[in-house]
């Protein structure tokens, strides 16, 4: 007979780091007058709404009452609704936010690099997603005339597909905007950022290159060449038509940066498309800069991801504290199944153990357990374990 006494969930908690969570609240006295619902009370329930897509406060609190003895031991007496509400809209955001930076912290020493590329440079994409809103109950966010929205500003790790720096602003802010205020400075030196055509700013680049940094990015129907003359002779067979130096802009750009690039021109046999991109690096091969600009897809895919397994398109509240909540939960929740992927080698895709954790949250049994039945076999488990698994 099983006799393991902690649910999935509670293990899925383990992994958080509580001093550090407990010192963020006590930097910005979250907890202070609290009657009865704590902040890590608060990040409980948020986290089993993302875990279970639970949609809304009712919903939680339903699944709250429905299992209190499994709450009991994870510290939690009672959620309602009305409580959560205010929680989520007066506690400081920024708690998640710092707790998602601790935990990616934690994520980097044990995720593993994907070895799919020919040169070892750290690999980012940098891009930005909208969230819509309506405007007319969450009125902060006013993006259009008509429309509201909020976007997250994202520097995915390729190799590892870790978000490694997530910002939120509002639907306004420019790409570029938000680019100019992250700080690239902390990446490791010869790190190559693959950037779209809303990051043209030769300003940009320039302190890019200054901060030893390379970046690879289409050109725009508008960017004005100066053709230097040639790189290196292009390989055809590969589909690299051009490999030249240039420098980019008119005379006021050249003063926003005054140094060479390189603009390699690719044919793309598949989709017949031709692309001309732009970047500082000179040593990697035509063909590597063609395909670090394709990886940069890998963010869009993520973004397309997370809109679709994470609770990040409904909402619990409308405040923008309560908004900015659950999204900081919800990229705690994918470092949280990534770090656990990672450090169970588990074979699968993350998508898989999203669907074994949503189904699975409440069995007593082992995380490593688990790991090893998939989303058609786990229903001889909840059979099994009967009352006690409690499917969502």
């Amino acid at each position: 007979m099983n006799t393991y006494s902690s649910t999935i969930f509670n293990q899925l908690l383990d992994f958080v780091p509580k001093d550090k969570f407990n010192r963020f609240v006590g930097q910005h006295a979250a907890d202070r007058y609290v009657k009865s619902l704590t902040t890590w009370n608060q990040f409980v329930a948020l986290l089993f709404a993302q875990a279970t897509g639970k949609e809304s406060l009712r919903e939680i609190e339903t699944g709250f009452s429905a299992h209190q003895n499994v709450w009991y031991h994870l510290g939690v007496h009672s959620v309602a609704r009305s409580t959560l509400a205010d929680a989520n809209s007066r506690r400081d955001w920024r708690i998640f936010h710092d707790l998602f930076g601790e935990i990616l912290s934690r994520c980097r020493d044990v995720t593993p690099a994907r070895n799919k590329f020919a040169f070892d440079n750290p690999l980012y994409a940098l891009d930005a997603t909208v969230i819509s809103l309506c405007l007319s109950v969450f009125d902060w966010a006013k993006y259009r005339t008509t429309k509201g929205a909020l976007k997250l500003h994202t520097l995915l790790n390729v190799r590892t597909a870790i978000p490694e720096i997530v910002v939120a602003t509002d639907g306004k802010t420019s790409d570029i905007a938000a680019g100019r205020k992250i700080d690239l400075s902390v990446l490791e030196k010869g790190s190559i950022v693959a950037i779209d055509r809303g990051y043209v700013d030769y300003g940009w680049w320039r302190e890019l290159d200054e901060q030893g940094l390379f970046f690879v990015s289409r050109t725009k129907s508008t960017t004005a060449i100066t053709y230097l003359g040639q790189h290196v002779s292009p390989d055809t067979a590969s589909g690299i038509l051009k490999d030249d130096r240039v420098f980019i802009g008119e005379h006021y750009g050249y003063e926003k940066y005054p140094k060479a690039v390189r603009m390699v021109t690719y044919h793309d046999v598949e989709s017949g498309e031709t692309y001309s991109y732009l970047t500082n690096n000179f040593e990697l091969s035509a063909s590597d800069i063609a395909l670090i600009y394709k990886n940069r897809w890998q963010v869009e895919l993520f973004f397309k991801w997370i809109k679709q397994h994470l609770k990040i398109k409904t909402f619990l509240g409308t405040s923008k504290n309560a908004v900015l909540t659950q999204i900081w939960v919800a990229m705690i929740y994918y470092l949280l199944l990534a770090y656990i992927k990672f450090q169970t080698k588990y074979a699968k895709s993350l998508l898989e153990l999203t669907r074994i954790f949503k189904e699975t949250l409440l069995v007593r049994r082992h995380l490593v357990d688990i790991l090893s039945i998939t989303s058609r076999t786990v229903a001889r488990l909840t059979m099994r374990d009967g009352p006690q698994m409690g499917l969502f």
